[in-house]
């Protein structure tokens, strides 16, 4: 899907500023509206406008104030200057100082779209759509981002589509593992045949072997029909596992047999299929300590770590969140067929600021949950979006009533009283479920288990000891 391009709107005569927005967003750009100076630079303080149409006579300010400021932040920004006529030798210094085209009042609709698509036209494409500049070839689809971390991760894909090589994707949840996976696979030779992914965390362990490998009629309880099993269903293309560090042991035994003998067996059955099969694993586990720990096979680690790639969760690159949600505003709203709206700078900063624990997947749940409380206002408020978003932008919050004495502090008591508060409200959330709430602490259940041990042994017996923690 194509990203609209962001637009900014600058003029004082509101029904003007109505109209040439209301144009704007029918012919395909994104606008926001600003009535005066100090709320423009209000906004282009908080979100890169992929173009400025601005009036330079405004009420509060000389218009080339908020022209110089937008191309100092952001150089790649496209300005249209309009103007009476009494303003043309003022439009002509505005595109000395970078504006790229000026119109006078009055002017058409049209011819303005125009010459917006025209300087739009000639910024580099990663800049317009939030890609990576990719090579002609390759194919980036929905993988957004314009951030130092996703350009990585682009260059990765590049390099490796072409390949047959193993690779293990590592990754919180919600960081999309399995889009980058399929856009590795649509960029291979392999893109002509399927596509299979499977979840080893979604079933019980008595059937990831027969999911994964296939089952006889009869081969255990339920086995009511032969089935083939996921390398079989993917022979000639790529098998996506996600989430392969949670396979028992016994599973992984025979993944790995699999892996060296290009070959599987179905359950019950003792003859063999061969396969031609490029896997694709991926998991949010640190796989090395697994592998200390004795939960993994370090022989399957090293079978599957052949080419690893780490795709960065969201709070690394906030760069991308004005991005992404303005692709994932356009999502919703043309799935439930209501007109694009658009985001105030507030919610804007709210986004910004929050911590994003369950990353991509968790910011598309917030913004699909923001359009649906807008109902018929087409701008996106801090007031619609997500309470948890609302008030828990950003870890820094935590700490932001906490004032250093006279006396001094002691840094470790405060940090193991936050540490301990939010330990309290992640098993809250999750109704005190650890695998959960050591996911929204982006922790391992094991970090969790030994913080909590660790709190409840420095915490003194008694009414309101440790209590919560169980």
């Amino acid at each position: 899907m194509t990203i609209r391009p962001t637009i900014l709107v600058v003029e004082d005569d509101a029904d003007l500023r109505q109209v040439v927005s209301e144009s704007l967003d029918a012919k395909g750009f994104t606008v926001a509206q600003s009535a005066d100076a100090t709320d423009a630079l209000s906004r282009l303080e908080g979100f890169a406008y992929d173009g400025l149409v601005l009036d330079l006579r405004l009420p509060d300010a000389d218009g080339m104030v908020v022209l110089d400021a937008a191309l100092s932040r952001y150089p790649e920004i496209r300005c249209i200057i309009i103007t009476g006529n009494g303003g043309v030798i003022e439009a002509v210094a505005a595109i000395k100082r970078g504006a790229v085209d000026f119109l006078t009042k009055p002017f058409t609709l049209a011819d303005l779209a125009e010459r917006l698509r025209t300087g739009l036209s000639e910024r580099r494409a990663p800049e317009l759509v939030g890609e990576a500049a990719p090579h002609p070839q390759i194919r980036f689809d929905n993988v957004i981002g314009r951030s130092p971390e996703m350009q990585a991760v682009f260059q990765r894909i590049e390099l490796v589509s072409p390949m047959n090589s193993t690779i293990l994707l590592h990754g919180e949840t919600g960081t999309g593992k399995e889009l980058i996976a399929r856009t590795i696979h649509q960029n291979s030779l392999r893109s002509a045949q399927p596509f299979v992914a499977f979840n080893a965390a979604a079933l019980p362990e008595s059937l990831v072997e027969a999911e994964l490998f296939g089952h006889v009629k009869g081969a255990f309880t339920g086995a009511v029909s032969a089935r083939a099993g996921r390398f079989e269903t993917a022979h000639k293309g790529t098998l996506f596992i996600d989430e392969v560090a949670e396979m028992s042991m016994a599973v992984q035994a025979k993944l790995l047999r699999a892996l060296q003998e290009r070959e599987v067996e179905r359950v019950g059955e003792s003859r063999p299929f061969k396969f031609d099969v490029r896997v694709i694993a991926a998991t949010h586990q640190d796989l090395k300590a697994r592998v200390k720990d004795g939960t993994f096979r370090q022989d399957l680690f090293y079978r599957l770590n052949v080419v690893p790639m780490t795709l960065p969760p969201l709070r690394t690159r906030r760069d991308d969140i004005p991005l992404l949600a303005q692709f994932f505003i356009e999502k919703s709203c043309r799935s439930n067929g209501v007109p694009i709206r658009t985001i105030s700078q507030a919610a804007h900063r709210a986004l910004m600021e929050y911590a994003w624990p369950g990353n991509i997947r968790q910011l598309e749940n917030a913004i699909e949950y923001a359009v649906a409380m807008s109902g018929p206002v087409r701008e996106i408020t801090a007031e619609m979006l997500p309470e948890e978003i609302r008030q828990g932008a950003d870890s820094r919050t935590v700490l932001q009533n906490v004032t250093i004495p006279e006396g001094g502090i002691s840094l470790t008591s405060v940090v193991s009283q936050v540490e301990r508060d939010l330990i309290l409200q992640s098993l809250e959330k999750t109704g005190g479920n650890k695998r959960q709430a050591a996911i929204l602490l982006n922790m391992s259940r094991t970090t969790l288990i030994d913080k909590i041990h660790r709190i409840k042994a420095n915490t003194p017996p008694g009414p309101g000891g440790n209590r919560e923690l169980h």
